[in-house]
């Protein structure tokens, strides 16, 4: 299963690559619609020992949302899709990525904040039902979990790189 993550990711990041040369490169929204974050379980991976030791920006009791909001609004202004790796959150700003890990089974995912939310007092932030699915806790509702802001730089790296003709 990790080999076959990892084979998927590298094929992902060729085809990227690939792309950053063409005449005309997507919009940066655009590049958020096509690449969608992959699910890495963090624990035990190769040359994770190098990276920095940082404090979480939050943690706390993650829940999900799903069909009945599909389509309608968020506060970005955007449709709610459910199926996309997107979430709600009070106090980060919209457009920000971030790094979310299940507590309980080590499970990652990166989403995109849309959305202002949770409305329910003791929950820090709302995912979308593809988001709460990769992690692993659809079926359970609410979660443990941990989350991290993802600077605009590292994002950047996998973003395709305009055409500078």
């Amino acid at each position: 299963m990790r080999r076959r993550l990892a084979e998927g990711l590298a094929v992902l990041l060729s085809v990227a690559s690939l792309g950053a040369g063409a005449a005309s490169g997507p919009h940066s929204s655009e590049a958020a619609k096509v690449a969608k974050p992959q699910v890495i379980k963090t624990s035990g991976q190769p040359g994770n020992s190098k990276q920095r030791k940082s404090n979480p920006y939050q943690v706390g009791t993650a829940s999900w949302y799903g069909q009945y909001f599909q389509g309608k609004e968020t506060a970005s202004g955007e449709p709610f899709d459910m199926q996309d790796f997107t979430a709600a959150h009070l106090t980060i700003p919209l457009g920000t990525f971030v790094k979310v890990t299940n507590l309980r089974n080590g499970r990652t995912v990166v989403v995109r904040i849309n959305d202002r939310g949770p409305v329910v007092d003791g929950r820090i932030i709302d995912l979308s039902y593809n988001a709460a699915r990769a992690l692993g806790f659809s079926e359970r509702g609410l979660q443990q979990v941990r989350l991290d802001l993802i600077r605009p730089m590292t994002m950047a790296e996998l973003r395709p790189v305009a055409n500078l003709q």
